[in-house]
């Protein structure tokens, strides 16, 4: 755990120091109140800070309230802030406390105390630590497949709506690829469930590793997933389909002792700015096609030109 020491006074700093490294923590120095502020601003700013109260540039009850009053960092983690001063009165003890502090020692401090009162500050520290990564197990379990952990449908759906919004504003497409695996249903009679989610799971790592870092994919229903990829049009929506085939099916997958090439099915379309923002018939055109690619043989790409409305195409399920 790293600590920030804030004080003006070299003496007290040095004590400060001294105690805290024969403690095992990692050591910070600011010598006045701006030092102090700048640093706990940082990206990896230390999580427990010792200001003094009356200090140049800054007091402590002031970096306290800067602290208090700036938004969590995008690691949302706590600073445990423990004011140090001279000052014993009741009336300073409740500033000190009103400005955002958590805890107040009187100089000259007790070693002793001082070391109860971050043990304090450990706890809660840790405790917000365990709350935030509670809060993103849960976010995880309602944004992502279980047994794929890629995004699941209600969330590939609301991504796909952003990226719309998105490519209105900047003027840019967005293509959409529906793919789903050929026979699947015959690697869960052969080989069993467990194969066909290890099939799965394998299935979203290569099409994760094959695609560009702001894609998204998640998975749409059973073996059917779907893929956003901003800026691109037919074209480049194919050709990022073609490389999500080839990354599948050019080296086996092992089921148990056996080798299998798996194949999936492909179909692309693409949304062009002027184009009303309809996901839901976007959605469709990539159906048709992935139908049409079933139909002509599986283990290809089929790619439609999105339309306001499908009429005499059939979209439905996949075989």
């Amino acid at each position: 755990m790293r600590i920030l020491i804030a004080d003006d006074s070299i003496v007290s700093r040095h004590l400060l120091d001294a105690t805290l490294r024969k403690w095992g923590y990692e050591v910070v120095i600011a010598s006045d109140g701006l030092e102090a502020w700048n640093a706990l601003k940082e990206k990896d700013a230390p999580r427990i800070a010792i200001l003094d109260w009356m200090m140049p540039g800054m007091t402590g009850p002031e970096v306290c309230k800067r602290v208090r009053e700036r938004s969590p960092g995008s690691d949302g983690l706590y600073t445990y802030l423990l004011l140090l001063s001279s000052k014993g009165q009741r009336e300073d003890l409740i500033e000190g406390l009103e400005s955002g502090a958590d805890d107040y020692l009187i100089k000259p401090f007790d070693q002793h105390e001082l070391k109860v009162r971050l043990r304090a500050g450990m706890r809660i520290i840790d405790l917000q630590r365990e709350l935030l990564e509670a809060r993103e197990a849960l976010r995880e379990q309602a944004t992502k497949d279980f047994l794929t952990r890629l995004w699941n449908r209600s969330s590939i759906l609301d991504i796909l709506q952003r990226e719309l919004v998105r490519g209105t504003r900047e003027n840019r497409p967005v293509g959409v690829v529906l793919a789903d695996l050929d026979r699947f249903k015959n690697v869960n009679d052969t080989f069993g469930h467990f194969a066909g989610d290890a099939l799965l799971r394998e299935f979203s790592r290569r099409m994760l590793i094959s695609m560009r870092p702001y894609d998204s994919i998640g998975r749409y229903g059973g073996e059917e997933f779907l893929t956003i990829l901003p800026g691109c049009d037919d074209a480049c929506s194919g050709k990022q389909a073609e490389r999500m085939r080839v990354a599948l099916s050019e080296d086996p997958m092992a089921i148990g002792d056996a080798s299998l090439t798996v194949t999936a099915s492909f179909g692309a379309t693409s949304w062009q700015p002027g184009m009303p923002t309809n996901a839901e018939n976007l959605i469709r055109t990539a159906d048709s096609a992935l139908y049409m690619a079933k139909n002509q043989g599986r283990d290809r790409i089929v790619i439609l030109p999105a339309i306001r409305e499908l009429s005499g195409v059939q979209a439905g399920s996949q075989l």
